[in-house]
């Protein structure tokens, strides 16, 4: 008969597997950057569209909806809510669990953005080691994985069920393709840039709740 521990090691499994197929698509697209292949063109062709200009409230609207893609917003939206479940439960773990996750965020997109060095759409040239911080995108990455952390810890911590826990996932899906159509509207990055930060933010996000699932602690609920 499987135990609690055998259906772990399969969780475990099932998510490394996951994890692993979403940083395989986001070498993939970073390979598709670096030799300048097919995908790039979709970049070119986004890129040289006549991009909107927003002024006034709804200008003021997009900046912020772009914003929710900033460190500083999400990060501080993570440590309000680690901060407080820690009080509530009584435990450190989901500050440990949440500086765990903007550490290792910001450290590994910005290894890749400085080691790539791709300039911005706005710069009206694509060159790759040329000081530029396009490639991948921040906004994409934290949309998706600090945004998703921020979901994660709710659902553990709260009396949340399956479905509204599936309408946070949804809701987390939804704000990251909203930061990705704002940046694409005002050119603030290519269209790969994007889709690559997703791709990595979903791949960290998924190994880093693999981890704490596999290590459960007795406030957790689910």
């Amino acid at each position: 008969m499987p135990t609690v521990l055998d259906h772990r090691h399969r969780q475990m499994r099932r998510a490394l597997k996951w994890s692993a197929s979403l940083f395989a698509g986001y070498l993939f697209i970073t390979y598709q950057v670096l030799t300048d292949g097919f995908m790039v063109r979709i970049d070119r062709e986004l890129s040289e569209l006549e991009h909107p200009r927003f002024t006034g409230t709804v200008g003021f609207i997009v900046r912020r909806l772009d914003d929710l893609g900033l460190r500083g917003v999400s990060g501080i939206a993570l440590l309000i809510v680690a901060l407080y479940i820690s009080r509530r439960f009584k435990t450190w773990r989901p500050i440990n669990l949440g500086l765990l996750s903007f550490i290792s965020l910001n450290v590994v997109v910005g290894a890749f953005k400085y080691g790539l060095g791709r300039t911005k759409p706005r710069d009206g040239f694509d060159i790759l080691h040329a000081g530029g911080m396009s490639y991948p995108s921040g906004h994409a990455s934290n949309a998706i994985f600090i945004w998703g952390v921020v979901a994660y810890l709710i659902y553990r911590y709260a009396h949340v069920d399956r479905y509204n826990g599936r309408l946070a996932s949804a809701g987390v899906g939804l704000l990251a393709l909203t930061v990705c159509v704002v940046s694409l509207l005002r050119n603030t990055h290519w269209f790969l840039d994007l889709f690559g930060g997703l791709l990595l933010g979903g791949a960290l996000l998924v190994l880093i709740i693999a981890i704490d699932r596999f290590f459960p602690s007795h406030s957790q609920l689910h």
